[in-house]
């Protein structure tokens, strides 16, 4: 299974997807909305094959939605249909804890 894995950050967004060897990053910033960032992110990621999105968001995630605007990037965050928008399922979590997730794995 290939995961592309997007940071969301409030001055850049990175990317990385299973088998590539180097992240890609675009710079955001207060007017990026979801849409544009989706867009982005797939004319960023071309030619690497991705079945499945998981998200790192900078703020209040449940039930595998944004839950608040963030306060650095533009507006459309919430309630922003992430998996219609990739085409394939996808998992948005709290950045903090996809972090510590990947630290613990990577200690195994």
């Amino acid at each position: 299974m290939n995961i592309l894995v997007i940071d969301v950050g409030g001055s850049n967004f990175k990317i990385l997807a299973t088998g590539q060897q180097g992240m890609r990053k675009f710079a955001s910033g207060p007017q990026l909305t979801a849409e544009q960032m989706v867009a982005r992110v797939k004319t960023l990621a071309q030619g690497w094959p991705c079945d499945v999105v998981s998200i790192g968001y900078p703020g209040a995630v449940g039930r595998n939605r944004v839950l608040a605007e963030p306060h650095n990037l533009g507006p459309g965050w919430m309630g922003f249909d992430f998996a219609r928008a990739f085409g394939c399922p996808v998992k948005v979590i709290n950045d903090a804890a996809m972090q510590a997730l990947g630290s613990n794995e990577m200690s195994r």
